[in-house]
């Protein structure tokens, strides 16, 4: 699909991270169009090739403007390309990468129309179709709209992010004005139903548009356009703090700023004047370069209510497939007891996170537990997790909660909870100043006559029952007390705003994540040298931190086979003679999104094996607070080793990276194998036996 740009985005064995992006982007594309995903699933993936772009836009492009306003020459430090050469390439290749989305949007929705719903514009209509928008046009959507013209005595009015507007050029006596409708109210539906056909829309800012110039008495209108405006949403916390707020209210400030900051990209669906892409580039005080077209809507949202009026066509959608019991519970019993006896591994969407949630239930409930210790950073909606939490406050347990509030748009959500957990009785507290509080740790603590025991739980990803159904991610429970008393120096050092420096078995971020992980590769480059059989296998979503980076690339040399599983930004290059001919590296991007860690040193005779809420990246590694544990059950790793073993074998959802940084689907010559699919069919077998 989409190549390099003119600037060099490759340099030696990296990759630049903002292209690397998009390419994992890229591979959400393909999926759009994959011949063994139903159509509905389709239309998923590209709405999420959308968001995910959005997200890029707001985040990572904001990001390098904010860097260009430094002083000093700032370039990043593997392909030591400058904020704007990263900029430039960027937008180069989003142009491409757009193209191509709208070509696979068009022939969607032609096989959309075959299923029975077909989304019209208004020149398409019939008579009696338009004569029903007129009136439907005048009684149910022009009391609700806001008109604005911008001019001398008419300043250029807010544009809010995301949101669509409707922009007419405006002329009258010989002079020329800007007319903005904005197209979202909240209160009216998307997609509007016409009566002549059944299933037959059109979406509410194409109506909107059409009848834009009915709404500009007096005025001739020459050009009209949808227009959409992305904001950045890359906020500095530290340049916002007022030291006579509490670090909630804060947060709350920098929710609401995230809402004004400058524009980074502007969308139309169609051409206009270049005077006036100009004069609304001035208004924005947003370069030209930062201009995108699109044939397709500017917000693919809406295909997902195309989802749910085609809900009871089966075949459009994957098979259902329900999260299984964990066989290595009983669910019937009590858990403690059983954690106590032996570690568990949980692994989601494939088996259920109800097994943790009753844990936690339990515990609450529970009169031997004496405290019940989290770190919280994403939650669901109607969260069980809280529940369980609360309900052990007001039984009077000692219950010690880290909220982080600078989840990135889950703020809102986050700081909600934080005044439920407070007003139950809970101690909160809000992470650890200039670091984001990223691990997922929850430990029990528990005193059975004389004796104190710990239940320790450490996972891959949130603590959140929606995305547990959509996430590959991995949970371990353990009853192993060196464990828990390491996860207790975690929460006695965070609760009090410090970073663990030292931990005997665990592996904590910033100060004891990176060094220890270097030091195993080290060990198997001394083993390879030795001409014995050196081995590194990891899974994680991200590769950027150059020192890991550099030293996976001293292993290769070194004879150390490297196995890595990354399935989005990964800034090395496998392959390369002399440099990385031992590195293998691969993404899998399939129907549920691949988030667990796994680390693994070593051959399986001698090896280490960890899971981790922590990628390798520099963020992860030096910047936030992470937990890896080790997995000491025999049986655990040899279940984790024969997961990433599938993994490596699949040959439906993975793309194998290949030397000149492009990912390759490998050749199906052989029996097909989706690991995810697989996976699942194991869960259900595991259930039943």
């Amino acid at each position: 699909m989409a190549q390099d740009t003119n600037i060099s985005t490759i340099k030696g064995v990296y990759v630049n991270r903002e292209i690397s992006w998009l390419k994992f982007n890229e591979r959400v594309l393909e999926e759009a169009q994959n011949e063994n995903s139903p159509l509905c699933e389709k239309l998923s993936f590209l709405a999420i090739y959308q968001s995910n772009l959005d997200e890029f836009f707001m985040v990572r492009v904001g990001s390098l403007e904010d860097q260009k306003l430094l002083t000093g020459d700032q370039r990043e430090n593997k392909t030591k390309l400058s904020p704007q050469e990263q900029i430039d390439a960027i937008l180069e290749n989003v142009t491409k990468l757009n193209a191509i989305k709208d070509n696979i949007y068009e022939n969607l929705m032609k096989d959309v129309e075959t299923e029975g719903f077909r989304l019209v514009r208004y020149a398409d209509l019939s008579k009696a179709d338009a004569k029903y928008l007129d009136s439907y046009f005048a009684q149910e959507i022009l009391p609700l709209l806001s008109v604005m013209i911008v001019g001398r005595k008419q300043p250029f009015p807010f544009l809010k992010n995301r949101e669509i507007y409707a922009l007419a050029i405006l002329e009258r006596k010989g002079k020329k004005k800007l007319g903005i409708i904005p197209c979202e109210s909240g209160m009216l539906p998307r997609l509007v139903a016409l009566p002549g056909v059944p299933g037959t829309y059109i979406l509410l800012e194409e109506l909107i548009l059409h009848y834009a110039p009915g709404l500009f008495k007096g005025y001739k209108v020459q050009e009209k356009t949808l227009m959409r405006i992305t904001r950045n949403a890359d906020i500095d916390v530290s340049k916002v703090y007022d030291e006579d707020l509490n670090y909630r209210d804060q947060m709350e400030q920098v929710v609401k700023l995230r809402k004004k900051l400058a524009p980074v990209r502007i969308e139309f669906t169609r051409d206009i004047s270049q005077k006036m892409v100009g004069e609304v580039c001035d208004y924005c005080e947003l370069d030209e370069k930062h201009v995108f077209y699109s044939k397709s809507p500017l917000d693919l949202s809406f295909v997902f209510q195309i989802q749910d009026k085609l809900r009871d066509r089966q075949e459009l959608f994957f098979e259902k497939r329900v999260s299984q019991q964990s066989p290595d519970l009983d669910v019937m019993k009590p858990l403690i007891p059983q954690i106590l006896e032996k570690d568990v591994l949980l692994s989601y969407p494939y088996e259920s996170i109800r097994p943790f949630l009753n844990l936690l239930q339990e515990a609450a409930r529970d009169p031997k537990v004496n405290a019940i210790r989290m770190t919280l950073y994403r939650l669901a909606k109607n969260s069980k997790v809280v529940e369980a939490l609360v309900e052990a406050a007001e039984n009077g347990k000692q219950v010690e909660v880290l909220v982080e509030l600078k989840a990135r748009f889950d703020e809102e959500n986050n700081i909600e909870w934080s005044r439920t957990l407070e007003d139950a009785g809970c101690h909160v507290v809000y992470g650890v100043d200039g670091l984001k509080v990223h691990s997922k740790l929850c430990l029990i603590t528990r005193k059975d006559g004389g004796k104190i025991q710990y239940i320790t739980q450490i996972g891959t990803g949130n603590y959140n029952e929606k995305t547990s159904r959509l996430y590959t991610d991995l949970s371990l429970m353990t009853a192993n007390e060196a464990i828990g008393k390491d996860a207790m120096k975690v929460f006695q050092s965070i609760l009090i705003g410090n970073t663990v420096s030292h931990a005997d078995h665990l592996l904590v971020a910033p100060e004891c994540l990176q060094a220890p992980v270097l030091k195993m590769i080290d060990d198997e480059i001394t083993i390879a040298k030795d001409g014995q059989p050196a081995y590194i296998g990891v899974k994680i979503n991200s590769l950027t931190d150059k020192k890991i980076i550099d030293k996976l690339v001293e292993a290769s040399k070194a004879g150390v086979k490297v196995e890595l599983i990354v399935r989005g930004i990964c800034c090395l290059l496998a392959g390369i003679p002399g440099e990385t001919e031992n590195i293998h590296i691969r993404s899998i991007v399939g129907r549920f999104l691949e988030h667990s860690r796994i680390y693994m040193f070593g051959t399986p005779d001698r090896d280490k094996i960890y899971i981790a809420s922590a990628d390798f990246m520099t963020r992860n590694t030096l910047r936030r607070v992470e937990v890896a544990t080790p997995i000491y059950d025999d049986k655990i790793k040899q279940r984790i080793r024969d997961m990433f073993g599938l993994m490596m074998k699949d040959n439906m959802q993975a793309r194998i990276q290949q030397p000149d940084g492009t990912y390759l689907k490998q050749n199906r010559d052989v029996e097909e194998i989706n690991s995810q699919e697989q996976q699942y069919a194991d869960a259900y077998e595991r259930a039943r036996q």
